[in-house]
């Protein structure tokens, strides 16, 4: 299984950012490019464990259906959004906080797996983990400013 690691220091409470990161509106707001939309389950407001969120988006030249469902949940240091179905063979994203000094550390740890044995290899290898790298680090970009924003204007 692969997996892709993104530590973002962010000047901004801990709640500030575990909050973010959970909204499923800003979620679509961050990543509107890829035209991410919850379908189904929890379409907006703070997710929570359990909840369930179907997303419509479009990755790779392809519409795909994700349904993905909070499986790990402790406010506000982590939570854990897993495949139920879509088209990844295996994926969990970790969202990891912790407090360090003046600033909040968040932690990605994305891990998945294609489907297409060797060829779904090949495709992560050659253009896959790229491309999801990019894709986590704009949203965190996108996170860490409007948190830090957010602080500031209090």
């Amino acid at each position: 299984m692969a997996l892709i690691e993104i530590q973002t220091r962010i000047h901004a409470d801990i709640e500030t950012c575990f909050d973010l990161a959970r909204d499923v509106g800003f979620y679509q707001q961050s990543l509107k490019h890829n035209k991410e939309i919850a379908i189904a389950g929890i379409v907006s407001g703070l997710v929570k464990l359990d909840d369930i969120v179907i997303w419509e988006t479009s990755h790779l030249g392809f519409v795909q259906h994700l349904t993905l469902k909070i499986t790990e949940f402790k406010q506000p240091y982590l939570f854990v959004d897993e495949l139920v179905s879509g088209s990844f063979k295996a994926y969990r994203h970790e969202h990891v906080f912790t407090k360090h000094e003046a600033e909040t550390v968040m932690l990605d740890r994305f891990y998945y797996e294609l489907p297409y044995g060797a060829f779904g290899r090949f495709l992560n290898w050659f253009y896959v983990k790229r491309y999801m790298t990019k894709l986590l680090k704009s949203r965190n970009t996108i996170l860490k400013s409007k948190a830090e924003k957010l602080v500031n204007s209090l």
